[in-house]
């Protein structure tokens, strides 16, 4: 189990009632529990979420695997609205930044956030594995791809890991949407982790969203079209089956969505963000939910849900 980061810097869910002396507890406190990949981009934050992760854990480099992502700017921080830039003078320029801000030499992990339409992936693949080479990062990774994509970077540089959301409710990377091949799959043929983002379905699968929840402003689900009160009152179909196996197992939603993940593959690694350390506490108990048989079908026919992903 890792941790997405994400949610620990100040534009899509973090909490403004806590600065960054709290989350570098909060950070150091997760890692000793034993969750140490990390999961951060530049992105986040305009950088502040490297930041924060280098001065939390600088003293501790030894003990974390990094994780960090380019090849999207951010446009308007306010609104999130962003643009892919996988050329490879942005993509060198970009990962020396992002080394600076987390305080190492060398990052264990670096995604190409998003292929760039207008740049042939084959060149910012490229310049990823020519930092390789230098010393800058250990292994690359691709970000929401399909199994061509994937092929076409493969063979130029090993692909170390495909980051990509899923979850119960989202289930294109096991086939489907874009794609009739099996991105996990894939990563299972060719030895590489496949890494679930939203693994929880940004707080929905933990059964406390409502369709009369409220959001802060400059929440991300404000915006997200599965988080409209219409959706999650239609989406709640979607969590009767996970009730029923969490009570099964006298757990909470959180393990179950989390155990189904685990189940699909040891080399299925999913990063579930939490500004609770008794979140992550709970996530790490999912590594230990034996799901039966009969759960994992139940789990498997989750209605579809209303809407779709941005």
């Amino acid at each position: 189990m890792g941790l997405g980061c994400a949610g620990l810097s100040p534009w899509m869910y973090a909490r403004p009632d806590l600065d960054d002396r709290a989350w570098a507890s909060l950070l150091n406190a997760v890692v000793d529990l034993g969750i140490t990949l990390l999961d951060t981009a530049d992105v986040y934050g305009e950088g502040h979420n490297e930041q924060l992760i280098g001065r939390a854990l600088g003293h501790r480099r030894s003990e974390v695997l990094l994780a960090t992502k380019v090849g999207m700017v951010v446009d308007d921080l306010a609104t999130l609205s962003w643009h892919c830039d996988g050329r490879p003078a942005h993509l060198r320029a970009a990962v020396e930044a992002s080394l600076r801000r987390l305080g190492t030499d060398s990052v264990d992990l670096c995604y190409l956030h998003r292929v760039d339409p207008a740049v042939p992936l084959e060149e910012s693949w490229g310049a990823l594995a020519s930092m390789v080479k230098d010393g800058r990062i250990r292994h690359i990774g691709l970000s929401d791809v399909d199994v061509r994509e994937a092929e076409r970077a493969h063979r130029i540089h090993p692909v170390a890991a495909i980051q990509s959301e899923l979850s119960l409710w989202s289930r294109a990377p096991l086939g489907g949407r874009r794609d009739s091949e099996d991105v996990v799959g894939w990563c299972a043929r060719n030895g590489a982790l496949f890494v679930p983002f939203s693994p929880l379905g940004r707080g929905f699968l933990t059964g406390t969203i409502t369709p009369d929840t409220s959001f802060a402003p400059g929440d991300l689900r404000t915006r997200h079209p599965r988080f409209t009160s219409a959706a999650r009152a239609e989406n709640r179909r979607i969590l009767t089956p996970l009730r029923k196996v969490a009570e099964r197992h006298d757990a909470p939603e959180s393990q179950v969505a989390l155990a189904w993940l685990l189940a699909q593959g040891e080399h299925v690694v999913p990063i579930p963000g939490t500004t609770r350390l008794a979140y992550a506490r709970s996530n790490i108990r999912a590594a230990s939910l034996a799901l039966t048989p009969q759960d994992l079908f139940e789990l498997d026919n989750t209605p579809p849900p209303a809407e779709d992903r941005p």
